[in-house]
């Protein structure tokens, strides 16, 4: 039997919305649990939180902790809303973090990225998303409309369709206004099906219409490859949206606030912002706050 520190953390949450559920692991050492152990945490969680974190202390040089993600189905590559909620929780909670402006993390298949504390000013943390891969799309715009089950006309022209990776290979897709994005309700098997034919991780709608003028964009992420349908706040598939926006000259890289979920008044929310890295690549970063709704221990007999 092993025990270990568990946390059910929502991130993105707000005061008018229920953010996204992440489980969060916390281990004294990364080898106090095998890659079996951690898929079954999952499973055994599946359809209360969509994905696990799993932190550990880095004895590596540089960086501060260790983390890996996993979904019901699978290690996943990457796992944005779970590294904010994960982060905002151990920042908050230590004294010594609570100073530093950056705390630098390594994942497991995305290398080093960094973690900004604006905890101070924004009560959030900012995630500085993996470098983009940008793949040409040969994906005609009625298979992407069937899949959805909305009529082409849906997908307006004013943006094109993409492929990129930002932690995940996500395919972006506009939608023409905001009433056709909130009103999309596809069949999980038929995307998922379509998602493994194109090798799509996740699927990001978005569109220019909002709910609130202050925001720039409605986005609704569907992810039926890790065993659900639809992702109610990410990390990942905004951040590869905000990359899109900027490779198409549609984003100067200055704050943007998006909007994400189905429900028109009580969107969750993302903020992106943008640095430079130390090659002089410009990066975009997902940021967010989080509420912690369950602590305890978890035991794994």
């Amino acid at each position: 039997m092993k025990r270990f520190a568990f946390k059910k953390i929502d991130a993105f949450a707000t005061g008018h919305s229920s953010g996204n559920p992440a489980g969060c692991i916390y281990l004294q050492h990364k080898n106090d649990i095998t890659s079996e152990e951690m898929l079954r945490i999952v499973q055994q969680l599946q359809g209360f939180v969509s994905e696990v974190a799993y932190l550990a202390p880095s004895a590596q040089q540089h960086v501060d902790f260790e983390l890996t993600y996993y979904s019901a189905e699978r290690e996943v590559d990457f796992c944005g809303h779970a590294t904010i909620a994960i982060m905002y929780d151990v920042i908050k909670h230590d004294p010594i973090l609570r100073q530093k402006t950056t705390i630098t993390i390594l994942t497991a298949r995305k290398g080093q990225l960094a973690v900004e504390n604006r905890l101070k000013t924004d009560d959030a943390v900012y995630i500085t998303a993996p470098e983009p891969v940008f793949s040409p799309i040969a994906i005609p715009g009625s298979k992407i409309a069937a899949a959805l089950r909305v009529p082409e006309s849906a997908l307006t022209g004013k943006y094109p369709l993409a492929c990129v990776n930002a932690g995940l290979q996500t395919l972006l897709v506009p939608i023409r206004s905001l009433e056709e994005i909130l009103h999309i309700t596809p069949d999980f098997q038929e995307l998922k099906t379509f998602c493994e034919q194109q090798d799509v991780d996740i699927l990001t709608l978005f569109s220019d219409e909002v709910s609130h003028p202050q925001r720039q964009y409605r986005t609704r992420v569907f992810a039926p490859r890790f065993g659900y349908l639809e992702d109610p706040a990410t990390g990942s598939g905004n951040a590869a949206f905000g990359y899109y926006l900027l490779q198409n000259g549609f984003w100067d890289g200055t704050p943007l606030i998006l909007e994400q979920n189905k429900l028109k008044d009580r969107a969750n929310i993302v903020r992106l912002s943008t640095n430079t890295d130390n090659q002089g690549i410009q990066r975009v970063l997902f940021g967010g706050g989080a509420v912690v709704r369950i602590e305890g221990e978890y035991i794994l007999s």
